[in-house]
C-alpha cells in the first residue's frame, strides 16, 4: 500500500540518538521503522511516543550485521508503506578498551565491531536502494563518530570502524547518486545511557565533565540535538552528499 507520508527507517532506535531521531522524524510526518536487538522494551516506548506524534510505526527486531535481517527490514517497510524516503544507520556497538593496551582486543571483538558498525551499514544501504531508486529519491544519514576523525574514542576498533564508515559514506554518495544522498554525522560526546552504562558513573561524569570545561563551546551533546542535525541531512540538505558533518562542540579542536 502507497503512504502518502513519507517513510523513514531508523536502526538502533530503542534509546538514545535512534530514539530521538525517531521521535523527531514521527512529529515531522514520518512514518518509522523502530530497529533492536534487545531492548523491546524501549523500542515499545518509542513506538508509543512516534504514535502519540501521528505516526504509524512498525517495531523489527534485528542484528544489521546480518544481511537477512536487514533485507527483511525493508521488504517489511516496503510491504506496509509502498516506499522508503530514509534510512538513519544509528545501530553500533563497541568495546571499551584503553588504546595502549594492545592485548585487550581480540579479531572477535574486531569482526563484531566492524559487523555493526560498518558492515551493518553497507547491508542497509544495499536493501534499501532499490526502493529509494525507484522512487527516484532518498536520503541516508550514517552514524558515525568523532572518534573516526581524531583517532581517539572507547577502543581502536571502534575508532577504526566509524573512520570506515565515514570513508564509505563518500563511496556510496559516489555512485549512489543522483536519487540518493549519502550523508554522515560525527557526534562528540553524547549524553546519556550508553555512555553511562559503557563507562560506569564515575568515569562519565568525569569525562562529561572534562569537556564540559575544556571544549570550546564548553557543552556536550543531546541525544536530540544529534537529531535534529540528522534531520537537516534527510529534509533540507538537498545539495549535499559525502560530507561528514563534525557534532562535537569542538572537542577535535582541543
Amino acid at each position: 500500500m502507497e503512504s502518502c507520508r513519507k517513510v523513514a527507517i531508523v536502526t538502533g532506535s530503542s534509546r538514545g540518538v535512534g530514539a530521538a531521531t525517531a521521535r523527531l522524524l514521527a512529529e515531522k510526518g514520518y512514518h518509522v521503522v523502530i530497529n533492536y536487538s534487545k531492548d523491546l522494551k524501549g523500542a515499545e516506548e518509542v513506538e508509543k511516543a512516534c504514535a502519540d506524534r501521528g505516526a504509524e510505526t512498525l517495531i523489527f527486531r534485528g542484528d544489521v550485521s546480518d544481511d537477512d535481517a536487514c533485507r527483511s527490514m525493508a521488504e517489511e517497510a516496503g510491504k506496509k508503506w509502498g516506499r522508503i524516503d530514509a534510512l538513519v544507520n544509528n545501530a553500533g556497538t563497541t568495546k571499551h578498551c584503553a588504546h595502549h593496551n594492545l592485548e585487550g582486543l581480540s579479531k572477535e571483538d574486531f569482526l563484531r565491531i566492524y559487523g555493526v558498525n560498518v558492515v551493518g551499514a553497507f547491508q542497509m544501504m544495499r536493501a534499501v536502494a532499490p526502493f529509494m531508486k525507484q522512487a527516484g529519491t532518498g536520503s541516508v544519514v550514517n552514524v558515525a563518530s568523532i572518534a573516526g576523525v581524531t583517532g581517539m574514542g572507547s577502543s581502536v576498533a571502534y575508532a577504526a570502524s566509524k573512520a570506515a564508515l565515514i570513508n564509505m559514506t563518500i563511496c556510496l554518495a559516489r555512485v549512489l547518486g543522483p536519487e540518493i544522498r549519502i550523508n554522515a554525522v560525527c557526534p562528540g560526546f553524547i549524553q546519556g545511557d550508553w555512555n553511562r552504562n559503557g563507562m560506569g558513573v564515575e568515569l562519565y561524569e568525569k569525562v562529561k565533565s572534562h569537556f564540559e570545561r575544556k571544549a570550546p563551546l564548553r557543552m556536550t551533546a543531546t541525544p536530540e540535538q544529534i537529531a535534529a542535525s540528522i534531520l537537516y541531512f534527510i529534509e533540507d540538505a538537498v545539495l549535499v552528499t559525502g560530507e561528514t558533518l563534525l557534532l562535537d562542540a569542538g572537542q577535535h579542536l582541543m
